[in-house]
């Protein structure tokens, strides 16, 4: 049986239980307590050396971070397809995945997560906090959640992380002008992929980002529709929700300040 060590409100591990629930996969659950930093121990980081969840265990096969692992989940179990039949199809859902590795996951949504709500949980640990923030082995990530840890919103990297899921929430309001999904008429991996992402926006109290992008909004209706979804309903964490969403009503208005600047901004610049 396949086993995953994952994080109930862990992004990266919301994506790959969406993928498992589409394929209708049986799965044995290693659920990790990321603030205990059971991720940072030895004998986990032999298994992911980035100290990051989630990790897929498939027998003797160990596939680490969710981009590769739904990949891996979609060959391995090809029935029902998540990726398109043509290479330039393929080639797109890609391109979608790639921006969540290259910048969304740790330099946009992390930080907004952090500087509205996760910080106080390291704040709160004192020296523990510390320890675990030194601890994290990619020094990018170290550096930008130190940053807005110490500052939380008024953090540069926070209005930098508005600024680009603005510019992602408008990229796909494009492609869902012409298409259902992401990709195309089918849904896909990209679909799965993204839903964190905005199902984060939701948590945080901020899903207003959304507001003025009808496509994105109808999107999230079906995919919030989809059996599926339960790769995040069904491992909601009643504490962590009140925290995020306690937090988001609070700085909502603040966000969407800075939403509203760049949005005049762009119309400058367009003008």
């Amino acid at each position: 049986m396949l086993a995953l060590y994952h994080n109930d409100m862990s992004a990266c591990a919301q994506k790959v239980r969406i993928v498992l629930a589409e394929k209708g996969l049986e799965w044995e659950s290693r659920h990790m307590n990321l603030r205990a930093a059971e991720q940072q121990q030895d004998w986990y980081m032999k298994l992911n050396k980035r100290a990051v969840v989630p990790t897929l265990i498939d027998g003797d096969t160990v596939v680490p971070e969710s981009n590769v692992i739904n990949e891996y989940l979609d060959e391995r179990f090809p029935t029902p397809p998540l990726m398109p039949k043509d290479a330039f199809g393929r080639a797109q859902v890609r391109l979608w995945t790639k921006q969540l590795d290259e910048d969304i996951h740790d330099a946009c949504i992390a930080i907004l997560s952090f500087g509205i709500a996760f910080r106080h949980q390291y704040l709160a640990k004192g020296e523990a906090g510390k320890k675990m923030l030194e601890d994290i082995p990619n020094i990018f990530k170290r550096e930008r959640r130190r940053d807005v840890i110490d500052k939380g919103i008024d953090s540069a990297h926070f209005r930098i992380a508005v600024e680009r899921m603005e510019l992602l929430l408008t990229e796909m309001e494009q492609a869902l002008s012409q298409h259902a999904w992401l990709v195309g008429d089918a849904y896909t991996i990209a679909d799965a992929a993204f839903t964190p992402y905005i199902a984060r926006l939701d948590h945080l109290n901020i899903l207003g980002m959304t507001d003025g992008r009808p496509h994105v909004q109808d999107w999230y209706k079906r995919i919030m529709a989809r059996p599926s979804f339960e790769g995040i309903s069904k491992w909601e964490n009643a504490d962590y929700l009140k925290l995020m969403r306690g937090n988001g009503e609070q700085y909502w208005p603040k966000v969407q300040e800075i939403v509203r600047s760049l949005r005049a901004e762009k119309t400058a610049r367009a003008a």
